[in-house]
């Protein structure tokens, strides 16, 4: 049994698939307490995988982003094999603080805290306002993405996307990866 915070369906809103169709399986529950976590992990519902399966099935996408939280933490074999089974390709996002079980086609690692994963297709750091230099952990990546955190509030979030386009110019080994799914005011 898997704790699911929610199942929905949507474009993918950050990194190198955005505006892709993706259905989003939210895990509940995380090791960390980042003060910018979007996720509610008081409420989940206990499911099994083939109740993922069953609500997965209603989507036409066959692309399926296991996020939390922290998917890591629960995501098993059982669960990767039955999914790939039945035609679904995954994508993972993670902190990178936990090994990762094998058979995930797509990872995208934002590192907080001690990683323990060395490689991911899509590495995601976070820009803050204070942020100098983002902190990669030594993560090799296919990927390189900073992405400006939102603080709920228009005059700081201005400047930290003005420092992160800066850096950017100066670093052009990393990408932009904007909240796509905030501009526009899609979940």
């Amino acid at each position: 049994m898997y704790r699911i915070n929610d199942i929905f369906y949507s474009l993918q809103g950050e990194g190198r698939n955005t505006g892709r169709a993706a259905i989003f399986v939210r895990f509940s529950g995380c090791n960390l307490k980042c003060p910018f976590c979007d996720t509610q992990f008081a409420s989940y519902e206990l499911l099994s995988g083939d109740d993922i399966l069953s609500r997965i099935s209603q989507h036409p996408s066959r692309f399926v982003v296991l996020t939390g939280g922290e998917p890591s933490l629960q995501v098993d074999r059982a669960l990767v094999d039955l999914l790939h089974a039945n035609g679904y390709e995954l994508a993972m996002e993670t902190n990178g603080t936990h090994p990762i079980v094998e058979g995930i086609d797509w990872i995208t690692c934002s590192p907080k805290g001690h990683t323990v994963i060395k490689k991911c297709n899509e590495l995601k750091c976070i820009f803050e306002e204070s942020t100098a230099a983002p902190d990669d952990h030594g993560i090799i990546a296919d990927y390189r993405y900073l992405q400006p955190c939102d603080v709920q509030d228009a005059q700081r979030n201005a400047n930290t996307v003005e420092r992160c386009f800066q850096y950017i110019l100066e670093h052009p080994e990393w990408r932009l990866s904007l909240q796509t799914h905030k501009l526009v005011g899609f979940k």
